[in-house]
């Protein structure tokens, strides 16, 4: 179903009964990807999922956006639709944005945090020099007598050297892509005053172990699990363990 939110139509489902779930999937994702989380926790909750604004059929924002805006946009949506006290969970970047939020807005029941982005990784020398040889070859461009070439070489660039998601996005969602992976919340982590299950695939390379257990020290309530044989995915590759799991973290929350 769709809802207009800060003039920009967003499209979520809902279902069950109880005390309040909210579902954000990760980059390049939609509602499907957490379709059978969804439908689990709604025998005892009342679940919302969320096409994030700029994939799925929600629309893309009109400009650039960070961890932040998403943030706002996701307490507008929970103001208007009057929930309260809710759980959240978040897959990667959609863990990013309930880092933020609970920190920001509080009244925040839970969190858990799913292969969660929000730890700025490490980059290796070549990534530094695709950088800063774009920004030269940017800024080389801009000289009067190449200018007219310069948006045609520019995208020729990206295409080789952009990640799947970067090449997969319209403009203004590059651009986002851009601001948000380069954002690191640990600074947040401390302010986290809620319950925190972490889960991780012990062969995730997006968003590493080695991430979970930085944010289960940063953050003073959180458990870390990881699970084996499962990668950035972690929950659809092994999806009943994350579902025991999960069953197990909010057993006092249910209903029904």
């Amino acid at each position: 179903m769709f809802i207009t939110i800060n003039n920009m139509k967003l499209n979520y489902k809902v279902d069950g009964e109880g005390s309040p779930v909210i579902l954000l999937h990760g980059w390049g994702a939609n509602i499907q990807a957490f379709s059978p989380v969804h439908q689990h926790l709604a025998k005892h909750h009342k679940v919302y999922t969320l096409d994030l604004p700029g994939f799925g059929e929600s629309e893309e924002p009109p400009e650039q956006w960070g961890t932040e805006d998403y943030t706002d946009f996701l307490h507008a949506f929970i103001q208007q639709l009057k929930i309260n006290n809710p759980i959240l969970i978040g897959h990667s970047n959609g863990g990013r944005i309930s880092i933020f939020y609970s920190v920001k807005y509080g009244g925040v029941k839970k969190v858990i945090l799913v292969d969660s982005a929000g730890i700025k990784p490490k980059r290796k020398l070549n990534y530094y020099l695709k950088v800063y040889t774009f920004k030269t070859l940017k800024h080389i461009l801009s000289l009067p007598i190449l200018k007219k070439y310069k948006e045609d070489i520019l995208a020729k660039v990206k295409s080789k050297t952009g990640s799947t998601d970067y090449k997969n996005a319209s403009g203004v969602m590059q651009q986002t892509m851009v601001k948000v992976v380069n954002e690191d919340l640990q600074h947040l982590m401390p302010k986290m005053n809620i319950p925190v299950l972490l889960i991780f695939g012990e062969n995730d390379t997006a968003t590493p172990v080695s991430d979970g257990k930085r944010m289960e020290e940063l953050i003073p309530d959180a458990g870390l699990v990881v699970l084996k044989n499962a990668g950035h995915f972690a929950y659809l590759d092994q999806l009943h363990q994350f579902l025991v799991i999960v069953d197990k973290f909010l057993e006092k929350d249910r209903e029904g």
